[in-house]
């Protein structure tokens, strides 16, 4: 497994697990709902915050673009939905200060070739590449090209198209993350065991987590199960307007799970069986003879 740098944070074998708060477009295009999500993201010290970033023009095909839509800014077409929740190079310069000033590393998915060129101007440290575009070759070339890590989720696709978006990205750090792209994923289809096969078959790479199951217990069995970059999609509120906010997690989840993502190392020990010291003074109390 290689060593991946992103920015003062490294991954690897043997170090804690990276978690990944991804933001996405939870803000409802609201920059003060994104500063929100920062700072609670900071409060439960996650290692990185992720958005999304696209070019509605391109991104939303040509049979969805007029289609009328119940939004919170009224009976809208989807492409002007798009619109409303897209931010624009103000609000990512507010983002990249604020983030700066906190010390908080942030990245984003850019899902067509020009929302690369507009996070460039950002330097962000690394890039996702989201399930829905593992099979956009031009796009897998223009990140591949920028020698930054890249994280690849995986979700909705075969074996066959991991292979050969891997093969594009061969020159690239590289991070797969597992996931499922149902929004919220059933429990019964999280495959967390798929984990344990890409550690095997891509020995050379570091294996993430990207969930979208309600509840943060898979989080930790992934990464059990060998997942040194987990991900969760956060949110102010899960009853609050949006495709992506039942999936997420509150503040409260969020800080339970890093909490035990940090501990679980801890918990493991080194499987060698001792009288520790707690259980010692028990002991002494309890154990008034000896006669084995």
């Amino acid at each position: 497994m290689k060593e991946i740098r992103i920015k003062n944070k490294i991954i690897s074998a043997d170090s804690p697990i990276f978690f990944v708060g991804e933001i996405g477009i939870n803000h409802n295009g609201s920059i003060e709902n994104a500063k929100k999500l920062i700072d609670m993201a900071n409060l439960c010290e996650i290692d990185a915050i992720k958005f999304q970033k696209r070019t509605p023009e391109i991104c939303v095909p040509e049979n969805k673009k007029n289609e009328i839509r119940e939004t919170p800014w009224g009976d809208i077409t989807y492409l002007e939905y798009k619109k409303k929740i897209e931010f624009g190079e103000g609000e990512y310069k507010q983002i990249d200060e604020y983030c700066r000033a906190k010390n908080t590393i942030w990245y984003a998915s850019p899902w067509d070739l020009p929302s690369v060129d507009f996070l460039e101007q950002f330097n962000v440290p690394c890039y996702k590449i989201a399930s829905a575009k593992l099979t956009d070759r031009e796009l897998l070339e223009k990140v591949s090209k920028l020698d930054k890590p890249i994280l690849l989720a995986l979700g909705m696709s075969t074996e066959e198209e991991i292979d050969k978006a891997i093969n594009v990205l061969k020159n690239n750090d590289l991070v797969l993350m597992h996931c499922n792209s149902s929004y919220p994923a059933p429990d019964n289809e999280l495959n967390l065991n798929f984990i344990k096969t890409l550690k095997k078959n891509y020995p050379d790479h570091i294996i993430g987590y990207s969930g979208h199951e309600l509840g943060i217990s898979a989080s930790l069995i992934a990464a059990e199960l060998g997942a040194k970059v987990i991900e969760r999609h956060i949110t102010l509120d899960r009853a609050m307007w949006g495709t992506d906010q039942a999936a997420s997690i509150e503040y409260s989840g969020l800080r339970r799970l890093i909490r035990d993502l940090r501990k679980l190392e801890v918990w493991k020990g080194d499987g060698v069986k001792k009288v520790s010291k707690a259980e010692k003074i028990v002991r002494d109390k309890l154990r008034d003879k000896n006669t084995l």
